[in-house]
């Protein structure tokens, strides 16, 4: 006896985001890539489309990450001096879908690296890679508004995603993007409501930034609420579908980030035995969080470990197969 499906129909879908640019289309990257677009929860191909697949980016410092553990120095040492051999690997050797560059070196208790030197590296890296680039800030809001549209300007003509806008702290990069046609990361605090709301106010300054946001709802690793997090994006992801325009944009998260700060991705062996080897720990703690969020419908990851970026890529192109239903 056939067992026969049931559906569900949903009314909307997410909006979709282009991230880079061509030459033909102003910029120099050798190809774009499309994000969101999902017209179904995650990876139910039998109830809508999926057109897009989620894409994994690393992320590159503008100076040597002195706080990474020291696994990452047989894989990126060489070029922690220089991030555009640093992305150039990342991309040609470990096959990063695009790059995030962050502007660490501007922060005022680090190296407090001027705007323009912010901008040249960024101009570096954009001619050692032809994917596309997230381009994070210091951290510092301060120091973040003046970087913003020194940045942008530098990279007229490119479609990076900028990052990023908060709800007390989103003019300066809004207004960067508008004038310089860039997208918007709008980060909020693990909350639904103050997520809505600041897509409402980006919108407000601009109706066509409204096509141009992508959420960061701020994440959590495994073991420390992954939880609620994961429910969060499934509200944001259940509005987008029932037509909540100011829910429906993609999503990015940075794992690799608050993964690597995380005790259990960074004891030694000998403090923890049981625990096993330090690097196997923290790459498959890497993994399995950003899995995690795949299913809560992420599209933009940005990982640090390149052997987390080979695992999760294969979980991706798993995720893609349709199925026969």
């Amino acid at each position: 006896m056939a067992v026969e499906i049931q559906k569900e129909k949903y009314r909307s879908k997410v909006g979709e985001v282009v991230l880079g640019a061509t030459r033909e289309q102003g910029g120099t990257r050798s190809h774009t890539i499309t994000v969101g677009g999902e017209s179904a929860l995650p990876y139910l191909h039998f109830e809508g489309e999926i057109p897009n697949r989620p894409v994994v980016a690393l992320e590159v410092w503008d100076m040597v990450p002195e706080e990474w553990n020291d696994c990452f120095k047989q894989y990126y040492g060489d070029v922690f001096n220089d991030p555009a051999a640093w992305a150039k690997k990342c991309v040609d050797e470990y096959g990063a879908d695009l790059i995030l560059v962050r502007l660490k070196s501007a922060d005022p208790d680090l190296k407090g690296s001027s705007p323009e030197n912010c901008a040249a590296t960024v101009q570096k890296v954009l001619g050692a890679v032809g994917v596309p680039l997230v381009v994070i800030g210091c951290g510092n809001n301060e120091k973040d508004n003046l970087l913003y549209p020194v940045v942008a300007e530098a990279a007229t003509g490119e479609n990076l995603l900028l990052g990023v806008a908060e709800q007390q702290n989103y003019k300066a990069i809004t207004s960067a993007c508008m004038a310089y046609k860039h997208n918007v990361i709008a980060q909020s605090p693990i909350d639904i409501n103050i997520c809505k709301q600041l897509n409402i106010l980006i919108a407000e300054m601009s109706t066509a930034m409204a096509n141009r946001i992508v959420i960061d709802p701020t994440i959590a690793a495994l073991g420390y609420g992954i939880e609620y997090s994961y429910s969060i994006m499934e509200r944001a992801r259940n509005g987008a579908l029932q037509g909540d325009k100011m829910l429906a944009m993609p999503m990015i998260c940075n794992v690799g980030q608050e993964v690597w700060k995380t005790k259990e991705a960074n004891l030694p062996v000998a403090e923890e035995p049981g625990w096993g080897e330090q690097e196997e720990r923290g790459v498959m703690w890497e993994a399995m969080t950003a899995t995690a969020y795949l299913q809560a419908g992420m599209n933009v990851l940005i990982l640090r470990h390149p052997r987390a970026l080979a695992l999760v890529k294969q979980n991706i192109a798993d995720l893609m197969k349709s199925n026969s239903y």
